[in-house]
């Protein structure tokens, strides 16, 4: 039973392409189905991120995932591709009819132009830039988690697999922090990052599940 789910889908359908046609080239408005797992993407007019029907989720989705049916609405926060663009970007989560989140309507528009043109006068104004995170957007999820990944790396100084365990809880816990780990098979795709096994790995989370923070 699904509560709905599925109309709630289907009416959104025709809505995410008026959505998008009304704000022009820039926007790109994506439907969300977590239900799917790591390939949430249900469908997308558009084009800011480049994915596609049947893409992944990114570190967004994973957020929202983690909070539940705690999520609430995120509006007009900024992200940055790898490939430096900028994006203002709106996450609104979809509950079915006993107010469980299951999926999610996200808007994303390229605000690059603006945000060059907003840095140059305030480079002028004698002030520095503000720093935009950057979020990977991708049709493989793998992509995402390695991004994920990388940045663990760089705050421990260290590849993955040179890690000690302390050090290895630690990663866990921010990747579990993170949603990661509410993705269907995603502990053994961290465990192959990490150089260790599966059951190893199912052991650490469960370890640092456990201790505090």
């Amino acid at each position: 039973m699904d509560d709905g789910a599925d109309a709630i889908l289907s009416a959104l359908l025709p809505v995410i392409d008026g959505l998008a046609a009304t704000f022009g080239p820039t926007c790109e408005v994506v439907l969300h189905d977590y239900r799917r797992g790591e390939q949430s993407v249900v469908a997308v007019a558009g084009s800011v991120t480049g994915r596609r029907a049947g893409g992944a989720l990114s570190e967004i989705g994973l957020a929202v995932l983690a909070q539940g049916d705690a999520a609430v609405n995120d509006v007009n926060y900024l992200t940055r591709r790898p490939d430096g663009r900028v994006v203002k970007s709106s996450t609104m989560p979809l509950r079915d009819a006993a107010g469980h989140v299951f999926g999610a309507l996200c808007v994303n528009v390229d605000v690059t132009a603006l945000r060059q043109a907003g840095d140059l006068l305030t480079a002028l104004a004698g002030a520095a830039p503000a720093q935009v995170p950057v979020t990977t957007f991708s049709d493989d999820f793998d992509d995402v988690v390695d991004a994920l990944v990388r940045a663990e790396e760089l705050a421990a100084g260290r590849p993955a697999a040179a890690l000690t365990r302390p050090e290895r809880l630690a990663l866990l816990r921010a990747l579990d922090r993170r949603g990661v780990f509410t993705v269907r098979n995603a502990v053994p795709r961290i465990a192959e990052r990490l150089g260790v096994s599966r059951s190893a790995a199912y052991a650490d989370l469960a370890d640092c599940r456990k201790e505090p923070a």
